[in-house]
């Protein structure tokens, strides 16, 4: 009886270890998909600002703030309207749809002339806006709104708009350090066995296409909803050469698509008139149609930081 016993012990164990074997092999598996479903991280380069003008200002417990606004290429500018259109968009419903890139950089505790603490922020914006800007007032009026509004909403500051002056012997307060944008974030792009759209390309795309290698593809871009400032961007790029999404590459900018379809089939390299969300983006690639399909979360307007 005793070695009846032991071996049904010993059976119960053995069950318990393949359950559990089993329970892990399914957890991990759980934890690969939840991985690949997220994706990457995105990319930053840095860059070192050129100095502008320095804005004093102070906030309503009257902490004393200075704003440094800097200038660099690796900045995209914004429309380029005239007084007359910036004027007229600002009284506007449309007025959302007005956007000034820009950088918004970390607070640094400074010291002023006076020997008493403060605490400044760096501002940059693209070279040729700033030129710009520097010989209309209106529009460095407007700028400048932007910026308090922006800082006051990503730093909780309570700033009044109306007491702000240039520094007229003052640049920079503190010392220009470099800051980090954004540039791209590589998708990780989902297969589809079949599609839901058995549209053709012929009806949906708005490029041309060549047979050379590194083929343009065809593409199109619509804006959802169409009649505000959107939601998303939804891209439908044409990729009849393409059999599966392990050759495929695609890194989002915040106003930038780019395509790679090894080996040197496609190469598509767009810039986009709004600053997408590229680490919250999403890309489908439907076997049936080759059609990749990237559905794109658009930012706040005005502010690109």
């Amino acid at each position: 009886m005793a070695s009846i016993t032991d071996k049904s012990l010993l059976s119960a164990e053995l069950e318990e270890e393949e359950e559990e074997k089993e329970f892990q092999q399914l957890l991990l598996q759980a934890s690969q998909k939840i991985q690949s479903s997220v994706p990457s991280p995105a990319e930053f380069k840095p860059i070192r600002p050129f100095p502008g003008f320095c804005l004093k200002i102070h906030t309503v417990s009257g902490e004393k703030v200075f704003v440094n606004v800097c200038k660099s290429p690796h900045i995209p500018p914004p429309a380029d309207l005239t007084n007359e259109e910036l004027s007229c968009l600002i009284e506007s419903e449309a007025a959302s749809n007005f956007r000034i890139p820009m950088s918004l950089g970390e607070p640094h505790a400074e010291v002023d002339n006076s020997n008493n603490g403060c605490t400044a922020y760096d501002v940059t914006i693209n070279t040729n806006f700033f030129n710009k800007m520097e010989g209309n007032k209106f529009l460095k009026e407007f700028f400048i709104t932007i910026v308090l509004e922006g800082l006051s909403e990503k730093y909780n500051l309570d700033l009044t708009n109306q007491d702000w002056r240039i520094l007229k012997n003052r640049k920079f307060m503190g010392s220009i350090s470099e800051q980090n944008i954004r540039t791209k974030s590589k998708l990780i792009i989902q297969e589809m066995e079949s599609s839901e759209s058995k549209e053709k390309a012929s009806n949906v795309w708005e490029s041309s296409v060549s047979e050379s290698a590194a083929t343009v593809p065809e593409y199109k871009i619509v804006a959802e909803p169409s009649l505000s400032h959107p939601d998303r961007l939804v891209a439908k790029i044409c990729l009849p050469k393409m059999t599966s999404v392990k050759s495929l590459e695609l890194d989002l900018g915040e106003d930038r698509i780019v395509l790679q379809g090894c080996p040197r089939l496609y190469h598509l390299d767009i810039f986009i008139p709004y600053s997408i969300v590229p680490e919250e983006s999403k890309a489908q690639f439907h076997k049936e149609t080759k059609i990749l399909t990237v559905t794109m979360p658009v930012q706040r307007p005005l502010l690109l930081s």
